[in-house]
């Protein structure tokens, strides 16, 4: 793109303190913008001496809005050091705000706010119904102590994240349970988040109000409009299931086969449908290895989603979800920048030329 003064973007140490300055078009309109780092906010007011450290197409940071860091497997308890890499790779590849929908533990101080790691949001350690869900992770309430389980934790964290379907065979939890759980995290201020891969449990999930639907497998398309205008977004996590047909096609026939096989087959088609009802989308790529947020977007495209809604949903979508502003003044200082517009080529998102996060450079532009 060309730029509107001679002034070229200098080569940094990341982490190096001073006022930084980014220049170019800013997603999701395309207006050129200048902005200033403030400490950890943004602001158009010039700023003597700030130091343009990138230009060209700017996203208000990448966001990936379902991912469970700081464990190798499930079961395994959370790992601090673990934690920080997967973080870490976050950050380099433009994710400056995850939201963790279910940890292994309730994760250490510097979650959220070591200023080298992304922003994040989460909802502590799973709670599912006795019987259910992976041993050794989250908690089992019964469903006369769910709501008020979920609620303790929302009022801690602001999320609360609930296992309303597991295996094939299993009962999902009962509408009635959920919608006290939607009352009761409501009241003090919180959100819910649903995992669901049943068609019975997304349905329980959509009746109750829920705040997100984790997966959605299995979900019944005729209730997509009632999603969108209930506010209910959908984190589809299209890629870690899609990517699952080749083995499900070439695997000993059984009933769970089957079922996973029919769920991810369905599952592109219901993306596209969700998108195309309004339903908020959110970008999350679920499991190992992290920083892969762009194979999602990839994912949300390659099922008919048009790739500004598909990059939305891994950023200014996803964002103002979780309760941030984009690059406006005074909204947090967080920008991805790229040479060209990545909604043209979204294989541009695996080669961020910067990264800025709470207005410090953690990946300097290259040249």
């Amino acid at each position: 793109m060309a730029a509107h003064d001679s002034e070229t973007p200098g080569e940094r140490r990341p982490g190096a303190v001073s006022v930084l300055r980014v220049r170019g078009r800013a997603l999701p309109d395309g207006e050129w913008i200048d902005l200033y780092a403030d400490g950890d906010r943004w602001t158009t007011d010039p700023v003597r001496n700030a130091e343009l450290v990138a230009e060209g197409w700017l996203l208000p940071g990448l966001v990936d809005a379902h991912t469970h860091p700081g464990a190798e497997a499930p079961g395994q308890p959370l790992d601090e050091e673990l934690l920080r890499a997967d973080l870490g790779r976050h950050a380099e590849h433009g994710v400056t705000l995850i939201r963790a929908p279910g940890l292994a533990a309730e994760p250490p101080s510097w979650f959220g706010t070591d200023p080298d790691l992304p922003r994040a949001v989460h909802a502590g350690p799973w709670i599912a119904q006795p019987g259910q869900f992976f041993a050794d992770w989250g908690r089992r309430a019964s469903h006369a102590d769910l709501p008020e389980v979920a609620a303790a934790q929302a009022a801690r964290t602001g999320w609360a994240k609930v296992i309303a379907d597991w295996l094939p065979g299993d009962d999902p939890l009962p509408v009635e349970v959920l919608r006290a759980v939607v009352t009761a995290v409501h009241a003090v201020g919180g959100r819910v988040a649903v995992h669901s891969q049943h068609a019975a449990g997304g349905a329980a999930a959509v009746a109750a109000g829920v705040d997100s639907v984790e997966h959605g497998m299995h979900l019944d398309p005729a209730l997509l409009h009632r999603m969108a205008e209930q506010g209910t977004a959908l984190t589809p996590t299209l890629s870690i299931i899609t990517g699952t047909l080749d083995r499900l096609r070439d695997a000993a026939d059984s009933p769970r086969r089957r079922w996973s096989l029919s769920g991810a087959t369905a599952h592109a088609p219901l993306v596209a449908a969700a998108a195309e009802a309004g339903v908020t989308l959110l970008a999350g790529t679920d499991s190992r290895p992290h920083g892969r947020v762009a194979d999602e977007v990839r994912a949300l495209v390659a099922a008919g989603v048009r790739p500004h809604v598909a990059l939305g949903a891994a950023s200014w979508t996803a964002r103002a979800y979780l309760g941030l502003p984009g690059l406006v003044p005074g909204a947090p200082a967080d920008v991805v920048v790229y040479p060209d517009d990545p909604r043209d080529d979204l294989d541009r998102l695996d080669r961020p030329g910067a990264v800025v996060l709470r207005g410090r450079l953690v990946r300097p532009a290259a040249g």
